[in-house]
């Protein structure tokens, strides 16, 4: 790649979409499963341009948004102790738990900062000898490298007032409850491109045949993402059910063997809960008891923490494709960005937040667009 206007070409994004228009001839559904895809779907109004009948399904691929309620009020207590220092990434501040957020708490005077990597975590250990340390460990198989990471360093560094709250979320399991769930209408998936960078789509050719379903591995960019429409599109007219790789320029079949490494070392895999989605077996991590010391809940104690979530939130629906964010009643009227009632209305990968900064405020149909107009550039 040279510049990413390569990948934002409308006289590119005009012949993929002639393509599509050639190629279907039925109506299909498709999930992108990442929040990122979302956002340039939305955003650059390619859900509305695609041609009748290929319905977008916008997925769980939203870290902040799935985290559950539990861990967010366990995190409040713990950055709520005086002798925390509580780092997190910026875009779990506002995630709402029951009664406040991370960013509610700073201004109550709580030691909750911004970091732009665990290992800054690590470095206010060691700058802060006599305070305890606590990262907030999210995401899904894309950040738990980096985690891993931080957790080994501050055991080679002997750290002994670092630790880590850890919310990791596996995609894989994700996706069979979708399939297996009495109201799945997804016929095909857009893989997310960086949680294949990581782990490669092995784990996705399973599912594939098992459920007879395309998946095609695919970027963020507008191209990427039509192009990969386009490939699942391919595959369904053909009656095909495979994983195909449309991000070959990050994407190998195989993943990155030195983060799946260090992720087998630090961590296991475990039972999750996903935030208005319910429990997935085995569908997330933890630490595995030799790093049980770099353990925040254990550290702190938090115990279980039952929390129930706000009732005129209806995130699981989203979350897994049931519902537009522009079904929600609450949605642009008691839920905005400054307001938020759920986590997908506040994240950078939230369908809620895509469709607002968008400027979809009411629910109606899915526009009929003269593809003619579009591809004669009109």
């Amino acid at each position: 790649m040279k510049y990413l206007d390569e990948y934002r070409d409308p006289a590119l994004a005009r012949a993929l979409l002639g393509q599509l228009r050639a190629t279907a001839t039925r109506p299909w559904r498709i999930m992108e499963v990442c929040g990122g895809q979302t956002h340039t779907l939305v955003r650059q109004g390619i859900d509305e341009l695609l041609p009748a009948g290929i319905r977008m399904i916008h997925g769980p691929g939203c870290p902040v948004c799935v985290t559950p309620l539990e861990i967010i009020d366990k995190a409040l207590a713990i950055a709520a102790r005086p002798e925390v220092i509580f780092a997190s990434f910026g875009d779990m501040l506002r995630v709402p738990g029951s009664r406040t957020s991370l960013a509610q708490l700073r201004a109550a005077g709580a030691d909750v900062r911004v970091v732009y990597s665990p290992m800054d975590a690590v470095s206010l250990a060691r700058a802060n000898p006599d305070r305890q340390v606590v990262f907030f460990a999210v995401g899904f198989e894309t950040t738990a490298p980096a985690n891993a990471g931080a957790v080994l360093v501050a055991e080679r560094l002997d750290v002994p007032n670092f630790s880590i709250l850890v919310s990791h979320v596996l995609v894989p399991p994700a996706l069979t409850a979708i399939l297996e769930s009495e109201h799945c209408e997804v016929q095909a998936f857009l893989a997310a491109g960086h949680v294949c960078a990581v782990m490669g789509w092995t784990e996705y050719e399973p599912l594939a045949a098992k459920y007879r379903v395309p998946i095609v591995v695919t970027g963020f960019e507008p191209l990427d993402l039509l192009e990969g429409i386009l490939m699942t599109v391919r595959q369904l007219e053909e009656g095909r059910a495979e994983v195909e790789n449309q991000y070959a320029r990050a994407v190998r079949r195989t993943g990155n063997s030195a983060a799946q490494d260090a992720i087998r070392r630090v961590f296991q895999v475990t039972d999750r809960t996903w935030r208005g989605v319910g429990p997935i077996p085995a569908s997330g991590l933890r630490l595995a008891d030799a790093y049980a010391r770099f353990d925040a809940e254990q550290r702190f104690g938090t115990g279980d923490v039952h929390a129930v979530e706000e009732p005129r939130c209806i995130a699981g629906r989203i979350l897994t494709g049931q519902s537009l964010p522009t079904d929600c009643a609450a949605y642009g009227t008691d839920c905005t960005p400054r307001n938020p009632l759920g986590a997908p209305m506040v994240s950078g990968e939230g369908t809620c937040a895509a469709f607002y900064s968008a400027g979809r405020r009411a629910t109606r149909p899915v526009p009929v667009i003269d593809l003619t107009s579009v591809l004669n550039g009109r």
